[in-house]
């Protein structure tokens, strides 16, 4: 039994203890969370909500330290520094472009990928049955994920062949999706449209550049760029009248969403959290997919936008929004 282990068996709680003349204080656990945008975060409140029901309480046997990137990625490698600097004992990414972040920044604190694509592809571990290293956590990507949602567009819109894709510049992170969306367009008949943004007065100017080269559909990838940003990226989508097809569920403005539920993800996370903070070692705990995937069809932005959605898509979605 370790010592971390050890005072949690004799408190009921993980938080370590140091001696002060004569007594003991306890030290509690402190979990960074490096986040994509900026609160309120429903993700951050599933981490916390599970790891209530876990048996933690905040500011009793847990503290958080938050950092919020605003949408920003050059901003991550800054954040990730500060939470380092602070020595909290885990910290929690959203995506591998955070992850990334805090390896840079530290090979000592275990890594809690909340979600991540292809994080061996992307250089963050060794394997996803053998991460090693100081990271481990949850990947959202199975190999015929994006073709799945690519499919179900085209059975949407069967009309459709050119479908625009925002595109971040130099982001490592989504390589591995964009390599995957062009090889499957191809096996679909479709023309995948990239459109770069670098910033969010960029978008105004991409979707310009959507609307004359006559782009159908807009397919989006849950990068930080496009989560942080969601909101006026759905509200040109609609002036455009660009049906939207997302590679997450959990928008209620998008007309079709395909993945797994990233709010599961983030409950799972908080399972990570607690067996690491009970003196599990990241590099033993591998890495899981998903093995449930969830179609949401956004009937009100269908209407809006004056499509009929196939009666026999709608009958295999698993939630649709009226």
């Amino acid at each position: 039994m370790d010592r971390r282990t050890f005072v949690y068996a004799l408190t009921g709680s993980l938080a370590p203890a140091f001696v002060c003349h004569g007594q003991t204080v306890p030290t509690l656990p402190r979990v960074g969370l490096l986040r994509p945008g900026s609160p309120p975060d429903p993700y951050v409140d599933a981490f916390r909500q599970r790891l209530t029901e876990l048996g933690y309480v905040e500011r009793r046997s847990i503290a958080f330290e938050y950092r919020w990137a605003e949408g920003k990625p050059t901003r991550l490698r800054k954040l990730a520094a500060e939470l380092v600097q602070q020595k909290v004992d885990v910290i929690v990414t959203q995506g591998e472009e955070a992850a990334r972040a805090v390896k840079e920044a530290t090979s000592a604190i275990p890594i809690v990928m909340a979600t991540s694509g292809d994080p061996v592809g992307a250089g963050l571990v060794a394997s996803l049955a053998h991460p090693g290293g100081n990271i481990t956590g949850l990947s959202a990507v199975t190999p015929d994920v994006i073709r799945k949602q690519l499919q179900l567009l085209k059975e949407a819109l069967p009309g459709v062949s050119r479908v625009a894709m925002l595109s971040i510049p130099d982001n490592r992170a989504l390589a591995y999706s964009v390599r995957e969306a062009h090889g499957a367009a191809v096996a679909l008949g479709l023309t995948l449209q990239p459109r770069e943004v670098r910033a969010p007065d960029d978008l105004s100017l991409a979707f310009d550049e959507m609307t004359r080269n006559r782009a159908q559909a807009l397919f989006l990838f849950a990068d930080i760029f496009t989560i942080a940003n969601q909101r006026p990226i759905f509200e040109l989508a609609s002036r455009r009248r660009l049906p939207t097809m997302c590679s997450w569920i959990e928008s209620t403005d998008c007309l079709m969403g395909y993945g797994t539920n990233r709010l599961d993800m983030f409950r799972l996370a908080a399972v990570y959290v607690d067996k690491i903070l009970r003196g599990a070692k990241p590099a033993d705990l591998p890495i899981e997919q998903p093995t449930k995937f969830e179609l949401v069809i956004n009937l009100k932005t269908a209407r809006a936008l004056g499509l009929t959605i196939p009666p026999s898509l709608l009958q295999r979605a698993d939630r649709v929004i009226e």
